[in-house]
């Protein structure tokens, strides 16, 4: 089976000119539709099983009204899910742009069942739960702040444990202070990085912070990692093979 995490940036690209007109901000308010083409042929030359897409558009005016989890779902023939990334009071919710702004999984089983969990702390609170037949899978996009992102790495360790089949975890854990906060989060929760090389995953244009992951639990391989060095959004795209194996 094949797992793609990317942080597609809401399809608006990467580079000097995103800051313009405005440092930071300019870029989140450009037209995404030629970059996000770039971005879906790129998802379908991978032919993943399941995508698990952070930082979507559902459909805001910057890309068109297009729900970009849809529309890689139809690209690839599959179905799609997204969800908004804040609280479901938070003020976030009735901003225009920001409110259509959200993470998604996209797959090729029929078996999925997909749910959503939310942080208590944080401004970005979505998990987003995949249940297959064999697996449970997490996707998360965590705070940019060191205080949050440990409540919400406890109460991921929560979710794993209380699972009751074999589990991957995979998104952009903003891990800014180092790798130990993955590892403290990996070895509590019981997880193994898909990325044994720590390869960095941000900026695409000259990777130097390891911010995205695919953690995986026992019963779980992997049987290939790559991270393609694509360049249609700030982060790298994260693929890993994997089975899952039999109990003896």
């Amino acid at each position: 089976m094949r797992l793609l995490l990317y942080n597609i940036r809401y399809g608006t690209g990467h580079g000097p000119r995103f800051h313009f007109p405005l440092p930071g901000v300019g870029g989140y308010m450009r037209g995404t539709t030629r970059n996000f083409q770039k971005i879906v042929e790129f998802i379908r030359s991978v032919t993943p099983d399941i995508v698990g897409l952070i930082e979507v558009d559902m459909g805001s005016v910057r890309s068109g009204t297009v729900n970009q989890a849809e529309a890689v779902a139809a690209a690839l023939g599959q179905t799609s899910t997204s969800q908004s990334k804040y609280a479901l009071t938070s003020i976030n919710q009735r901003l225009p742009i920001v409110r259509k702004q959200g993470n998604a999984f996209v797959t090729n089983r029929p078996d999925a069942v997909q749910r959503v969990h939310y942080f208590e702390l944080g401004i970005k609170r979505l998990i987003m739960e995949l249940e297959l037949d064999e697996i449970c899978l997490f996707l998360v996009h965590l705070s940019l702040k060191y205080r949050h992102r440990q409540y919400q790495m406890h109460h991921l360790v929560s979710l794993v444990r209380s699972a009751i089949k074999p589990v991957i975890v995979a998104g952009d854990f903003n891990t800014l202070w180092g790798s130990y906060e993955i590892d403290l989060f990996a070895a509590a929760a019981g997880l193994h990085s898909a990325n044994i090389h720590n390869l960095p995953s941000w900026p695409s244009h000259r990777p130097a912070r390891q911010l995205d992951f695919i953690l995986y639990g026992p019963q779980i391989q992997v049987t290939h990692f790559e991270m393609p060095r694509v360049q249609y959004s700030d982060h790298l795209p994260l693929v890993c093979d994997f089975k899952v194996m039999r109990k003896s």
